[in-house]
């Protein structure tokens, strides 16, 4: 839990699920059987386990185990806790780093998950290859029922036949504030040129950001299918790269934290995450970070939850979508997240202030690009893959 929401958390959250309707029953709750107090993660985790019931739909078979495969520290874990308690199971989470890394992994014969949370431009491509299916709504009302309609416009599928929007990122640069030199504009992709920062910088290990940022900063589409175009940015990326130190999707969110990097390319909730802080783990806030969103354009990428072809345990995962679409269990996903679900019973429980600071306002949205598939354009596809090669591969 974030540390500047942790005491509105512990006073009102117990107070939303009553309201809710998801307080645990009190013959439910360890303290009326045995006088004990606990603590405020197990009642978390227990009003919670209430909401997990009331969100199964489907006959649920008590035990065993549900597979997700998500991004890193992408779902709180009292939700994790709760659906446990509810159900008798196990939540087995395994990570990725990149949207490329994940689709190499299912297409060299990963197997096993139940839910898988890849970015709304991957959903297609893996919809017409077959490797996850379309879903029954029936069986997550929720989920039509409380989505956010603000956030339309964000994602690519509305009709939701494959995806449930999880949460929406946008992509940036975290940076130490007193690392900026006077006068230079952390607002602009164009830092990334500055000399002050050689060895210091990270990108993202993603073709479509990396190669994005490089169109974006130039005044291209996002999107772009122009070989001419995508030429030109990959120069650019090159000039940005005499400055970088290395390709990550993860560690550096820390290394800005220490100091090692100046500048992270990287994600919006990451870079809350660390300015906010977690108490829970002896993180302070760090007023002394910022996040920028470069003002020739960032990415707006949702990150959805997709039902894998072979599921095992289907019925579990139709149970935690709907789940994650319940107003309080959003509320808490959101406070750990430190990023937006489209939940909007979610989202209007959150502080006011806290909702101001990962909801983006309208007129920020305007220099954000959503990225599109190529899904039906091998050859646009192919000219990417050779674009990054080449940036992969200059010293």
């Amino acid at each position: 839990m974030k540390q500047p929401i942790r005491k509105l958390f512990t006073t009102t959250a117990l107070a939303a699920a009553v309201l809710c309707g998801c307080a645990p029953d009190s013959s439910d709750q360890p303290g009326a059987k045995d006088g004990a107090a606990k603590g405020e993660a197990d009642q978390e985790s227990v009003a919670l386990a209430e909401c997990a019931k009331k969100a199964a739909t489907v006959k649920i078979e008590p035990g065993g185990e549900l597979h997700i495969y998500t991004w890193c520290d992408y779902i709180a874990p009292a939700v994790i806790q709760g659906f446990e308690k509810a159900f008798g199971c196990k939540v087995v989470v395994d990570t990725f780093d990149s949207n490329e890394a994940m689709y190499a992994k299912l297409k060299a014969g990963g197997t096993g998950y139940d839910i898988i949370m890849p970015s709304s431009y991957v959903v297609a491509q893996m919809a017409k290859e077959g490797m996850i299916v379309e879903l029954d709504h029936a069986k997550m009302p929720n989920v039509k029922k409380n989505f956010d309609p603000s956030f339309k416009d964000q994602i690519l599928d509305p009709s939701f036949k494959y995806n449930v929007p999880y949460t929406v990122t946008y992509t940036g640069l975290m940076y130490l504030k007193n690392k900026i030199p006077q006068g230079a504009d952390v607002a602009s992709w164009k830092i990334l040129e500055n000399p002050a920062f050689k060895g210091r910088v990270s990108f993202l290990d993603d073709i479509r950001e990396v190669i994005g940022a490089g169109l974006m900063s130039l005044g291209y589409s996002i999107n772009s299918t122009d070989p001419a175009e995508i030429d030109k940015a990959v120069a650019q990326v090159l000039k940005w790269k005499a400055n970088m130190r290395k390709f990550d999707g993860e560690a550096y969110k820390t290394e800005v934290a220490s100091g090692a990097l100046h500048i992270g390319h990287g994600y919006s909730t990451d870079a809350t995450q660390v300015i906010v802080g977690d108490e829970d783990e002896g993180m302070q806030p760090r007023p002394d970070i910022g996040f920028a969103l470069p003002k020739e354009g960032f990415t707006i990428a949702f990150d959805e939850m997709v039902l894998a072809k072979g599921a095992r345990r289907a019925d579990l995962a139709y149970a935690f979508m709907n789940y994650v679409y319940m107003g309080e269990v959003a509320k808490v996903n959101m406070e750990f997240l430190c990023g937006p679900n489209p939940v909007k019973p979610g989202i209007d429980l959150l502080d006011a202030d806290y909702r101001a600071q990962i909801v983006l306002s309208p007129e920020a949205l305007k220099h954000g690009r959503l990225l599109r598939g190529f899904d039906d354009q091998p050859a646009v596809m192919e000219l990417y893959n050779k674009a990054w090669d080449k940036i992969k591969a200059a010293k």
